[in-house]
């Protein structure tokens, strides 16, 4: 990992737009199929809806995709905006830490049988974290990702292969204040794959792995463990009109979701992110708001600290989908 340097805010830009871009898509597009389950006015959003209605089809830039995102893995591309109470496991320091990530797949093309059959997208993602105790939220590190996914769904089975890049850069502040710190320019290429299975609508477990093909420094460990679960209420607690101020119902879901790590770079320890909170939606809409609290125990997931320094934390936040 490195100083951001100005030859390398093309990349900021780019990001930002295409995300943006990708958001805005996802948002304004309902789709028209339905599920089998669905109220007249719902749309069926294939990572977390099933369906094997309707032959098969191609459609260039679909909405949504096959693959339902895991939600409790720190790099997974995604809106979300937390606060984060986090200790230094090996300092024994405290800081308050605000992390923030503007990250979404857009869909290129998908051929499918209802949500039967599998898509290729673009993911593009940003990670920063700030120091919240300095007066000026300090910037501490910032992760760039982009690459490309594939994924499949056949009834409760689904998948994803992807092919990424990241590169690493530290703040300026940072260095400022600590001018002994050595950078070590982490960037890297990996592929990984996931496989995922939902039980009916409550439970979905997920499993796979990952691997560097090329990295930065040479000297860093290849391979990468990944497992977890999402649970949430078979049925939405709540329904709600807001007192008529709404014409659909707003959809409100308790959820509880886990994702382990463990990296053979760390010894094999394991990272354990755990979530746990409500998914708020409409019935009509792809967006989806969570407002989750965050237990993390393990290595820092960003940057080069990935390897190198061990944290505890708790805090909450919002998690936007588009």
């Amino acid at each position: 990992m490195g100083r951001s340097v100005p030859n390398e805010r093309w990349m900021v830009g780019i990001l930002v737009v295409v995300t943006l871009f990708t958001g805005q898509v996802y948002a304004d597009e309902s789709g028209e199929k339905k599920t089998e389950h669905a109220t007249p006015t719902e749309v069926l959003d294939c990572r977390y809806q099933q369906s094997e209605r309707g032959g098969r089809a191609s459609e260039w830039f679909p909405s949504g995709d096959l693959f339902r995102p895991l939600l409790a893995d720190p790099k997974q591309p995604q809106w979300f905006a937390l606060w984060q109470s986090t200790q230094s496991r090996n300092e024994r320091t405290n800081a308050n830490i605000g992390s923030v990530a503007i990250g979404e797949n857009f869909g290129f093309y998908t051929r499918r049988a209802g949500c039967n059959g599998w898509q290729i997208s673009l993911l593009t993602g940003i990670f920063a974290q700030f120091d919240l105790d300095t007066s000026n939220a300090a910037l501490i590190n910032v992760d760039f990702n982009v690459g490309v996914p594939v994924t499949w769904r056949q009834g409760n089975w689904s998948a994803r292969l992807r092919f990424y890049h990241q590169s690493s850069h530290l703040g300026d502040e940072l260095l400022r204040a600590n001018p002994d710190f050595q950078s070590i320019g982490l960037q890297y290429n990996e592929v990984d794959m996931i496989v995922s299975y939902d039980f009916q609508t409550w439970l979905r477990l997920y499993g796979g792995g990952a691997v560097m093909v090329s990295r930065q420094p040479s000297t860093i460990d290849r391979w990468t463990g990944q497992w977890g679960f999402e649970a949430r209420t078979p049925t939405p607690l709540g329904r709600s009109y807001v007192f008529g101020l709404v014409s659909t119902p707003i959809l409100i879901t308790p959820l509880l979701t886990a994702d382990f790590k463990s990296v053979e770079e760390q010894g094999w320890h394991i990272n354990t992110n755990l979530l746990m909170g409500v998914d708020v939606s409409r019935a009509d809409s792809f967006r989806r708001l969570r407002i989750l609290f965050n237990y993390y125990h393990g290595y820092n997931p960003y940057g080069q600290f990935f390897y190198s320094q061990k944290t505890e934390s708790f805090g909450a936040g919002a998690y936007f989908m588009f």
